[in-house]
């Protein structure tokens, strides 16, 4: 198989999560200071059977649009996606059994593919990257430690053996920010894992309507193909490799990260902490031919702020915007100077130099538009080949 291009897709739901948050807390305060309306408690909808929340629900969505998109650009003949899955139980508690175990055994990920998302891949006490990592028991088994997903981390050989049967608060006595940041990650719910199990077979189904052929592939397929290939780390290589695959070419591409931005927002004020009016938006989305969130390119040959800048816009009813920049934000250059780059879609889009066979970290420069590519998706991140 042949690489054509990369892309990575990056979902917002903890941003809708968020603002959903955001909304409800200033709501209730709303509703605190007018006493004299009356409750109402019909006015919510039945909730559906297998309704995803918002935040999940638009990580298919997402996925979905952009298949939809690929296939009206290329001649896309099938899909394969991993169908991953946690067993959020085993990982909580391994000794569960019998009634306490009402779901039955889930095959799926591992612990150890579990921690090497959950710790990044790096070793919990000294950082480093691209090395062997052990398991590793924060409060060590000899003195009661349990197998729980929050009492085991990933180690390098090195920390593995200093620390030995240790407690962490000991071997980190002298790092408490270390120490700190450990116990914190291994305490970090299992959230993750949860939105894995809740979109998988969304997701899944809502690529079959396609009528594509769709192949479903585990989480350690996709692992041994890119061990047995010798093919670095990476999300959009990951897609490469699902599913059966005989050999992969042309894959030391660069790759296009594509980040869901978001079409602006329904509210038409700008609220402070207390839930106070601090400010109003525009009535109108346009303002002189421009819209915020359009890429522009502006030429200033006047005035302190004479030179050449491309970004995205933030337009204003004045005709004076602000232009966001690789290099940091840009106010008040006037619209005169601006002419459209690319139209605002919902997306950022930056391109991520190709990887070599070392893993060495990629550099990011900017993309005006997007490539062809084939879609294989999975969970928090997309990826497409």
């Amino acid at each position: 198989m042949a690489v054509v291009n990369l892309f990575e897709l990056h979902h917002r739901g903890r941003q809708i999560s968020e603002a959903i948050t955001s909304r409800r807390a200033h709501r209730r305060l709303r509703r605190s200071k007018l006493r004299y309306r009356a409750p109402r408690f019909l006015n919510r909808g039945n909730k559906k059977k297998g309704r995803l929340a918002p935040s999940l629900q638009h990580r298919v969505d997402t996925c979905m649009a952009w298949v939809r998109r690929l296939e009206r650009l290329a001649p896309v003949s099938a899909i394969s996606t991993e169908l991953v899955r946690f067993d959020t139980q085993a990982l909580e508690n391994p000794e569960i059994e019998g009634a306490q175990y009402q779901q039955g055994t889930l095959a799926g990920y591992e612990v150890r593919e579990y921690l090497l998302e959950k710790w990044g891949r790096t070793c919990a006490y000294c950082g480093s990257k691209d090395v062997p990592l052990q398991i590793e028991h924060i409060h060590p088994k000899s003195q009661g430690g349990s197998e729980r997903i929050s009492n085991l981390t990933l180690a390098c050989q090195c920390c593995n053996q200093k620390k030995g049967a240790l407690p962490a608060e000991v071997f980190l006595a002298k790092r408490s920010d270390v120490l700190k940041r450990v116990l914190a990650q291994a305490k970090r719910p299992l959230k993750d894992a949860a939105a894995v199990n809740a979109t998988r077979w969304a997701l899944t189904n809502a690529l079959k309507t396609t009528e594509l052929a769709v192949e479903t592939a585990s989480g350690g397929r996709t692992k041994f193909n890119r061990s047995q290939f010798g093919i670095p780390k990476t999300h959009a290589l990951d897609a490469a490799c699902v599913g059966e695959v005989n050999g992969i070419t042309d894959w030391q591409k660069p790759t296009l990260s594509i980040k869901s931005m978001g079409r602006g927002s329904y509210q038409r004020t700008r609220l402070d902490k207390y839930g106070c009016v601090r400010g109003y938006l525009t009535r109108s989305k346009s303002i002189h031919g421009f819209q915020t969130g359009d890429m522009v390119k502006a030429e200033v040959t006047t005035g302190k702020k004479a030179g050449t800048y491309t970004g995205r816009v933030a337009v204003r009813a004045t005709g004076s915007f602000n232009i966001q920049t690789r290099k940091g934000l840009v106010q008040g250059v006037s619209h005169r100077f601006c002419t459209v780059v690319q139209r605002g879609d919902g997306y950022g889009y930056s391109l991520v130099a190709k990887t070599d066979v070392t893993g060495t970290p990629p550099q990011h420069r900017d993309a005006s538009h997007p490539a062809l590519y084939l879609p294989a998706l999975k969970d928090g991140v997309s990826r497409a080949i």
